[in-house]
This record gives structure tokens, C-alpha cells and sequence, in this order.
């Protein structure tokens, strides 16, 4: 919430036009800062100019749990940050993690980011971004902190489901809708962690090897769209080491890269907790520092936000001729540029909380992302009509889902379990539905002062849970088994990362039992991780469901009903065994002091590649329930020169008797590389939505940046002349077209 002052005061001067700066005003007319018809830098200068040593100090750090000091004197209001990305994280005390106890601070839950990104539809970004930027603007939030982009590395990684999966080139083409509409509303993205943070085991102080050509070519490419296209207005530093220093005040990361190359002319926000030292957050690029002593992870004082390194020691530096002006004035410029664009922006619209559109956008978001990996003879769809009973099995058929995970944890004020949504479509049509809890994971369902309100405590012993999940499934004419991860400590959480790849509270043994009990079982997994799936040939039809938000049950009613026909595409590769993966095949997780990414660019469906591993699901995989081919290949030109670009145009037809959207996804081969690259990478992708028996052509252009390799050693990218293969298919183990072309 606004402070009182600080809105009275910028309301009076706006108003009544009188000076509230002293020097540099004239009485009646504007103050320059306060023109919004003069340029951004104009209006920042002007501010700069007015502004004490005190003041500017006070603008870079922290004065509550979630909130920056803005120049009172001048009107110039405070920042307000927010949690996310999934949703607008509820109230919290001034100096405190502890809820507020607002009652009216509930929002619409968004589908996790590995949902989103499985949609492979950068629509749907823009519709999620512009959603739940909406809603930060109604809640008066100046800064979204998110959305995360960091690489998919391992399975174990409690945060992946917070980030866009293992692929550079496709979280770059779905970061950018989500930052650019999030921003339309005057709230400024926040993308985060930069970089490198892909484990929570000793995030704090882990320091990350890794070699240039991997840094540039899979962790840094999203970030960089973010920053470059998205026009983001502040990235967060990760709590990790790069190069030894941590990344919230790391000199390569933020002012060579960010800052230098990049052109990033906003704000660098600490994680919470993430600064260390103060000569190093003035020097390496940090520009607001949050959560130091209040961070929640260790003792501290209450009010101590004059002791936190940007503060009363920075002041202290300057006034002793330590610390020079000039980087001082470039910090102040970047928070003073986004609180222009944010808390000031007197343009920009009123945004809407809980609003049926933002359900709808949910609910369609949820349902275009789930992804169908399995679907033998048919299994899904379900037809309701046709069935006196279904059965529903799991514990997250009805255990709330928006709470917990860490800081995307969330106060809902609705969320359909997986459970209701099925019943009220089942019944809706004639059919019962009857469940069993099959197992019993976590029953608690709290966090961070926010509680469900769900009673899932379970007298009976885990063989009884079993029996009773059989006998029910021998009555059934399907079964529906809802299970996956959750969002507790060692799973999909912030914090922890997970203990093992496989389904945690013995669920393996609950679908092997219902699969003997009944040949029509499909499997629902809900989690942002790959898993585990002994029981794979058993099992007929496997959905991925992802963590989904506050319209889950009606979304996964819409998919396994028919309503929706599923075109998810997973957004990264599930591995048959852990060890199939790089980062545990060769690589080191989590490390100790260090950990080495010695598996360098092959991270995902790469890796496999070039190892001829097969995995159980390929990166780009989903299946839909119609079918489609794609034919008819050709290329602009079989020779492309370093200055021109090349078309690729390829017709997919929808064969199958349901209209449904593929994703037709290009991959490009170096033939010829002097260095060692990926057997082939994805360059395009694009969703097309076609009738039974409809054809359509899609085009893509390739141009010489989308055939380079980073050059360690010049430190520039570069692209090889010589032969090149195009690959166009439906997964990156799936594909039907080939093509060649030599770049000259």
C-alpha cells in the first residue's frame, strides 16, 4: 500500500502545480521530472539534479519486506514489489514474511511456467502476460518478480516448474509476450534469477563452472530476449556464485553482459538475501538491494533496513570519498527510470482482480499446455455418455495445489480440484463418479500463514488404500489416477530440490494395482518435473497436467473429456533413468562449493542426441486426438549467403477425424562445424490450429545468427560456412521432413 504522504504529496504538487523541490522549480510551472510530455531521460535527469546525497541512497534499498523508499520531499512515490510468476502473492507485514491477514488480497492462480511454456504458443504468453499483469496493477504493484527463464538442467531441480524448460531458443520466444504484456499495465517484469541458478542445494553460496559456449548459448539467450525484444525493466540476480562472486552483484554478469552488451537500461534487483558485501554490489552492477538481515533465512533485527549494505555503509563510502558519484548516479538513474514507468506512470490503466476473463485465460492456458505422452488404443478421450462410472484415484485429485512451493506460493479466491472439475463434467453428462485416495502424500496444506482449509487426513493403513482402489477400479468402466509431485519441501519447491527421480509416497505401486484391476487406466501426472514411469508399458494413456492454478479440475475436465483436444508439447526431456541425464551422466549435482557443468551444451534432447540415448519422452513430444502429417519440404534457395536469410516452407494436414493444433517445430544441423556442436538445435516453431482434412503451409527464415555458435575465442558468435541440414517435424525425435542448404 501506498504511504500516505507519499500519495498526498505527489497528488498536491500535480494538482495545485506547486513546487515541492526547492531549488531548480519556478513557482508555478511543472518540475520537468513531473512532465510526462518530456522524454523518460529528460524527466530522469531532472529528478537526479534535485535529489540529496541522503535521498539518493535511500532510493536503493529496501524500507520494508517488499517495498524501496521513493524521495518524499520531491513526491516521487515508493516501489512495490510483488511475488509471482504464477499469481500475485498475498500481503505481507511490514518487516515480515508473516501474512498481513488482508481479505482482500486473493488473485487468480495462473498455470506454472512449465505449463505455459509446454503450450509452445508465444498467444498464449501474451494472454498470461498481459492477465496477470492486470492484476498486479489492480493490486497498486509497481514490479512482477518474475518470470524465471533459468535452462531446465536436471530433473531434481526443485524450481523447474517456475521456469520455461531446457530449451534456449524456445523460453526466449515465450519469455518475450509475457514481459512485453505484463508491462503494458505499467508493472514492470522482473526476469529472474540471472543466471545460472538451475539447483536449490546451497543456492546461497554454490559456485557454478561452466564454459563460455554453454553460458552464451544455453543459459544466457533467454535473458537476453527478455532484455533485448521484451524491453524488460528489471532482472533479478540469482543467489549462486559465477566466477566466484555472487550473481547479485557479479562484475561479467551485470555490467559486461547485462548492462554493457545489452544495453540494459534498467534496474538489477537482489534476490532476498542475495547481497554480500558492499564494495561489491556498488561495483558489479547491483541497483536495489532487498531482503539483506530481513531475509527470512537467518537472525536479524526488525527496522534494520538502514544497515543493509546499499545503505548507511554505502553513505558512508561516499561521504569519505570511497565510493565515486558517478556509479552512484547511474543506480539512482535505472530505480528513478522504473519508478517513472511504474509507480508514477500516471498513463497507465486500472487493471482487474479474480475477473472471469482472467479465469477464462487460465482455464485455456491450463488446457492448451497439458501434454498427452502416451494414449494407446484410444484410452482418452473419456466419453461420460457412454460410462455409468468412472473412478478417480490420488491424492492430488483433491489437495489444493496454489499453495506452497516457496515464493510462488499463493492466496486464491478459487481453485477447482482436479476432482471437481471431473465430477461436475462426468455427472453433467449422465456419469457417476466415485472416488479412492489410493495413497497419502502430504495431508498439511499450508505455507507462509495461507491454509486451504483441507482436511486430507487418512485413518486407513497404505495396503487398505490399495485394496480400496482396486475393488473400486474392478467396478469401474474407467479409472482416472490423479497423482504426480507437490509443491511440499523435496519435491516441486523452493528451497530443496527433490531426493529422487522417481514418484514419491510408493504411487508406483498404486497404478501397477489399478492397471491389473482395469485395462482403461489413464494416468494424470501433476508436477513441473519429469518423473519416473516403471509402470509405463501398463498403462495405456499418461497425461501431463503441470501444476495448473485456480481452473486445474475444469481443464483437465475439458482435456480428458474431449472438450479440449490436448497439442501441449513437453518443454523438456523426460530421461528413462536419471543417470540418462547429462548433468548426472557426466556433469556434476549438486556439487560442493562448486559445482561443474562438465556436460557443457548438452543439456536435454542435445545430450541424447549425441549420445544415442533414448529417452522415455523426447523434448517437443505430444500427442493429440486427431493425427497429422507434414510434407512437401522446400527451401528459398539451396545456398545462402552470410548477409541473406533462407525460407523454409513445409504443409501439415490435419489426417485424423478432430480438429486440433500441431506444433511444427525446425531444427537446424551444423554438417561441417570445426567445433563440436549438437547433432541439431530448435530455430522455429509455430502452432497450427486445423479442420479434419485442412492444410496449411507454414514458413520459417532461417538467418545466419540462427546457424552460429558462440566463439570462446574471440568471444563473438559466429557462423560457419558449409553445409547445413534443416530437420521439421512434430518432436525432436519425431521428425518427417529433411532439407539442405550450404551457407556461403
Amino acid at each position: 500500500m501506498r504511504t500516505f504522504f507519499g500519495i498526498f504529496s505527489g497528488w498536491l504538487c500535480l494538482t495545485v502545480g506547486i513546487s515541492c523541490s526547492g531549488a531548480g522549480s519556478s513557482g508555478s510551472s511543472l518540475p520537468a521530472y513531473r512532465d510526462e510530455s518530456r522524454s523518460l531521460e529528460e524527466r530522469v535527469e531532472d529528478a537526479l539534479s534535485r535529489m540529496t546525497l541522503d535521498e539518493k541512497v535511500a532510493v536503493l534499498h529496501a524500507q520494508s519486506k517488499f517495498s524501496s523508499a521513493g524521495v518524499p520531499r520531491l513526491g516521487i512515490p515508493e516501489l512495490w514489489c510483488t511475488d509471482g510468476p504464477h499469481g500475485i502473492r498475498p500481503e505481507v507485514l511490514w518487516d515480515e514474511w508473516d501474512q498481513a491477514g488482508w481479505t482482500n488480497d486473493s488473485c487468480t492462480a495462473f498455470p506454472a511456467l512449465t505449463c505455459l511454456a509446454a503450450t509452445w504458443n508465444p498467444a498464449m504468453s501474451a494472454l498470461y502476460g498481459k492477465s496477470i499483469g492486470e492484476e498486479a496493477r489492480y493490486r497498486e504493484k509497481d514490479v512482477l518478480l518474475g518470470p524465471g527463464v533459468n535452462i531446465y538442467r536436471t530433473p531434481l531441480n526443485g524450481r523447474n516448474f517456475e521456469y520455461m524448460g531446457e530449451d534456449p531458443y524456445l523460453a526466449s520466444r515465450m519469455v518475450v509476450p509475457y514481459v512485453r504484456e505484463v508491462q503494458k499495465n505499467g508493472v514492470a517484469a522482473c526476469v529472474k534469477h540471472f543466471a545460472l541458478n538451475n539447483q536449490e542445494t546451497r543456492r546461497n553460496d554454490v559456485n557454478v563452472e561452466v564454459d563460455d559456449r554453454a553460458l552464451h548459448e544455453i543459459y544466457l539467450p533467454a535473458f537476453e530476449a527478455a532484455v533485448r525484444e521484451g524491453g524488460a525493466w528489471a532482472v533479478m540476480g540469482s543467489y549462486n556464485k559465477y566466477k566466484g562472486q555472487h550473481c547479485c552483484h557479479n562484475r561479467y554478469l551485470l555490467n559486461d553482459i547485462l548492462k554493457g552488451e545489452w544495453a540494459f537500461d534498467g534496474a538489477v534487483i537482489s534476490d532476498w538475501g542475495g547481497v554480500h558485501d558492499t564494495r561489491q554490489a556498488v561495483e558489479n552492477g547491483l541497483d536495489l538491494e532487498f531482503g539483506t538481515w530481513t531475509d527470512g533465512l537467518r537472525a536479524g533485527t526488525r527496522n534494520a533496513y538502514d544497515n543493509y549494505y546499499l545503505a548507511q555503509p554505502y553513505l558512508d563510502l561516499l561521504r569519505e570519498g570511497e565510493a565515486d558519484v558517478q556509479t552512484l548516479d547511474d543506480k539512482v538513474r535505472r530505480v528513478l527510470r522504473l519508478i517513472f514507468r511504474t509507480a508514477m506512470n500516471t498513463r497507465k490503466p486500472f487493471g482487474s482482480l479474480n475477473s472471469p476473463e482472467h479465469l477464462a485465460a487460465a482455464r485455456q492456458i491450463a488446457g492448451e499446455g497439458m501434454v498427452l505422452l502416451k494414449n494407446d488404443g484410444g484410452t482418452l478421450p473419456f466419453d461420460p455418455s457412454a460410462m455409468k462410472r468412472l473412478l478417480v484415484v490420488g491424492e492430488n485429485a483433491v489437495k489444493m495445489m496454489t499453495v506452497g512451493g516457496g515464493s510462488s506460493s499463493l492466496k486464491v479466491r478459487h481453485e477447482c480440484t482436479p476432482l471437481e472439475g471431473i465430477r461436475a463434467a462426468a455427472e453433467a453428462s449422465g456419469c457417476g463418479v466415485v472416488y479412492e485416495r489410493g495413497y497419502v502424500g502430504d495431508p498439511s496444506g499450508s505455507y507462509n500463514g495461507v491454509t486451504t482449509g483441507q482436511d486430507l487426513s487418512e485413518s486407513r493403513s497404505a495396503e487398505r488404500l490399495i485394496a480400496d482402489a482396486v475393488a473400486a477400479a474392478k467396478e469401474a468402466d474407467a479409472v482416472l489416477f490423479v497423482g504426480g509431485l507437490n509443491k511440499s519441501d523435496f519435491q516441486d519447491c523452493e528451497g530443496a530440490d527433490r531426493k529422487e527421480y522417481g514418484l514419491p509416497y510408493a504411487q508406483d505401486r498404486v497404478i501397477e494395482a489399478l492397471a491389473a484391476a482395469n485395462p482403461r487406466l489413464a494416468v494424470v501426472l501433476v508436477s513441473g518435473n519429469a518423473v519416473a514411469m516403471p509402470w509405463l508399458d501398463r498403462a495405456p494413456a499418461v497425461l501431463e497436467a503441470w501444476f495448473s492454478g485456480s481452473e486445474a479440475g475444469n481443464a483437465l475436465a475439458d482435456v480428458v473429456f474431449g472438450k479440449v483436444n490436448p497439442s501441449g508439447k513437453l518443454p523438456f526431456t523426460f530421461p528413462v533413468r536419471l543417470e540418462d541425464n547429462a548433468a548426472h551422466a557426466v556433469g556434476e549435482f549438486p556439487g560442493g562449493d562448486t559445482v561443474r557443468y562438465r556436460e557443457g551444451l548438452f543439456v536435454g534432447y542435445r545430450w541424447h542426441e549425441i549420445r544415442e540415448i533414448a529417452p522415455l519422452f523426447a523434448f517437443g513430444h505430444g500427442l493429440s486426438y486427431t493425427t497429422f502429417s507434414i510434407s512437401n519440404l522446400r527451401l528459398s534457395a539451396d545456398r545462402m549467403a552470410s548477409d541473406a536469410s533462407l525460407t523454409v516452407r513445409v504443409d501439415v494436414t490435419n489426417t485424423g477425424e478432430r480438429a486440433g493444433a500441431e506444433v511444427v517445430q525446425l531444427y537446424v544441423g551444423d554438417d561441417e562445424s570445426f567445433v563440436q556442436r549438437p547433432l541439431k538445435e530448435l530455430k522455429g516453431f509455430e502452432k497450427v490450429s486445423l479442420q479434419p482434412g485442412e492444410t496449411r503451409t507454414v514458413a520459417f527464415e532461417i538467418t545466419p545468427a540462427a546457424l552460429s555458435y558462440y566463439d570462446d575465442t574471440k568471444s563473438a558468435w559466429r557462423a560457419e560456412p558449409g553445409a547445413f541440414t534443416i530437420h521439421v517435424g512434430a518432436a525432436s525425435d519425431d521428425i518427417r521432413q529433411t532439407g539442405h542448404f550450404v551457407l556461403e
